[in-house]
């Protein structure tokens, strides 16, 4: 028997086994379904190799800042000078000699005294600050001194609910003022804020008349009083104490107003003018009295004080 004449049988293969079809060419598409490596310049690989953290870009010249440069510059751009928000106690550091700076009040706290509810209540915003900001209130006063002059200083933050004003922060500063004026010493107050507090309403507008009648005792003992407008101070602040200063400064580019653009327009139906409401216009118009930048305030406090200083001793001379 030949083996061109074998079947099925002599070879004892069964029908599965003889029908094999034969192999076929694998369709275009699967050729490339083996996965693709990721380009060692994608985006995602760098996101990886550089930790979120580190670098802060600059809103005005879009330049990437290295953080520690940033906080050694005191939160200034060092290309273009935009000063970025910085908080109560770092100011403070930059400002009074070391360990100089006794703290008052630091344990008053505010109530919900109307008992307000919105999408959360007042009780649960106040309780989520004091957790994300390390601060009772927007303002930290005391007692500190800046080269040889002491000073009551006080410092609004504005990372405390937008810097708001309401009966801790009016009480704060009122303390801080009447301290000054009983010790015989110059007040120099920093503001920051978005104005009144909301959730307390009248009894956050009342702050602004009990500062400022403060601010009146303290100067008709001929005490000075130094207020220092920052981004951005707005509405019941600038309303009261910020604007009744002695002296009055501010940082560069800093917003400041009583109202909103958008709300003034709406009110005067007027056009107003680019830039109405920085530091830059409010010093061309009579406002506000130097532009300081942040590096150089405390050599320029140093400056006032020792001026004013000499005032006060040539006042109290002629009795």
């Amino acid at each position: 028997m030949s083996t061109t004449h074998l079947t099925k049988k002599t070879l004892m293969l069964d029908d599965a086994e003889v029908s094999i079809e034969p192999a076929v060419t694998p369709p275009p598409q699967t050729l490339n379904a083996l996965p693709k490596k990721p380009k060692m310049g994608s985006s995602r690989s760098r996101k990886k190799e550089i930790p979120e953290g580190l670098w802060t870009k600059c809103p005005k010249c879009e330049s990437m800042i290295y953080d520690k440069e940033l906080d050694a510059a005191l939160k200034v751009c060092a290309k273009c000078g935009h000063h970025f928000l910085i908080g109560a106690r770092e100011r403070i550091n930059a400002l009074v000699e070391t360990c100089s700076f006794q703290e008052m009040d630091a344990q008053m706290t505010a109530v919900d005294a109307l008992k307000f509810t919105g999408v959360s209540s007042y009780t649960s915003k106040l309780a989520a600050y004091w957790k994300s900001t390390s601060l009772k209130d927007a303002v930290i006063t005391g007692v500190g001194s800046i080269g040889t002059h002491k000073a009551a200083i006080g410092v609004m933050d504005f990372s405390f609910l937008g810097g708001s004003m309401g009966a801790v922060v009016g009480e704060k500063l009122t303390r801080l003022i009447e301290t000054g004026t009983d010790r015989g010493l110059p007040v120099i107050i920093i503001s920051t804020s978005g104005g009144a507090r909301m959730y307390e309403g009248m009894f956050s507008l009342m702050q602004m008349a009990k500062t400022c009648g403060a601010l009146a005792y303290h100067a008709k003992n001929k005490l000075p009083f130094i207020s220092i407008l920052t981004n951005p101070t707005y509405a019941g602040v600038m309303a009261s104490f910020a604007s009744v200063g002695d002296l009055i400064l501010a940082e560069p580019g800093a917003l400041i107003g009583f109202a909103g653009p958008r709300v003034i327009k709406d009110t005067t139906q007027a056009e107003l003018p680019p830039g109405f409401q920085t530091a830059e216009f409010l010093v061309d118009h009579g406002l506000v009295d130097a532009i300081v930048p942040r590096g150089e305030m405390k050599e320029r406090l140093k400056f006032y004080l020792d001026f004013l200083s000499e005032g006060m001793k040539q006042m109290a001379a002629m009795g």
